[in-house]
């Protein structure tokens, strides 16, 4: 019987025991699968984290082709104004040139004729003479007109260089420059003007607008033609809806 107690004690121990480890185990299992769930977790972070800079990198990269690409552009426009201002310039000073040589002809011309009214000449040679002096007035005229379009070709390239030279970039028009809306577009927020570079509208050239007095908003100039401009509304001087018939004036008029 003593036996048999002990028989029983001892398989109740050994259950004991066993039920103990048991659980050990199974916290152990616990540990390890968590351990494990954290490692994994920790990868995946980490291999996202990677991924990301690698990103990161390849758009920083990108970002730089861009920026180098936009500076040699810039400098290929510079060189380019230079150029072109260089060749503007010459060409006004042959100009200038011209209307003087033009200029003398034609008071010589007109010395000539006194002249020869003075001295009781015949009429046809005074006649000859002032065709003569008609021809060299027209010519006045029109290397005058041409010396204008020069001068304002040359002050929008000064403009464009100043620009990239990193100068003060504001643009000034003739303060006695007037004109109206012509066409309004409110779904892109631009206007077409009745003046153009032949009233001396330069590209970039803001202008205010008004209506009785009241200044509605302001514009920039960005396509030119000859007798007619489109502008862009300046971000955040849109005060009120603009009609045709708005008048426009120089936002920064040249002293």
């Amino acid at each position: 019987m003593l036996i048999r107690i002990s028989l029983i004690v001892a398989i109740l121990a050994a259950l004991a025991a066993g039920a103990v480890n048991i659980v050990l185990v199974k916290d152990k299992i616990s540990t390890l699968v968590a351990d494990r769930n954290t490692q994994h977790d920790g990868r995946v972070a980490a291999e996202s984290e990677k991924d990301k800079a690698k990103k990161e990198l390849a758009k920083a990269v990108e970002d730089l082709k861009q920026a180098n690409q936009e500076l040699t552009d810039a400098k290929t426009e510079d060189a380019k104004a230079v150029a072109t201002a260089a060749e503007q310039k010459k060409r006004a000073d042959d100009l200038s040139d011209k209307l003087a040589k033009t200029t003398q002809e034609r008071e010589d011309v007109a010395a000539k004729l006194s002249a020869y009214v003075a001295t009781g000449i015949p009429v046809e040679q005074v006649g000859k003479l002032s065709r003569a002096l008609k021809d060299a007035q027209e010519a006045i005229e029109v290397a005058n007109e041409e010396k204008i379009v020069l001068q304002r070709a040359v002050s929008g390239l000064k403009t464009r260089l100043a620009k990239y030279e990193g100068e003060d970039t504001t643009v000034r028009l003739r303060a006695d420059l007037k004109g109206k809306i012509l066409v309004v577009d409110p779904k892109w927020d631009f206007v077409v003007l009745n003046i153009g570079q032949d009233q001396g509208v330069l590209e970039d050239g803001e202008l205010l607008v008004s209506r009785d007095g009241r200044l509605v908003a302001k514009v920039v100039v960005r396509s030119l033609e000859k007798d007619r401009c489109i502008a862009n509304i300046v971000p955040g001087w849109k005060l009120g809806e603009m009609i045709e018939g708005d008048e426009v004036s120089p936002a920064h008029p040249a002293s």
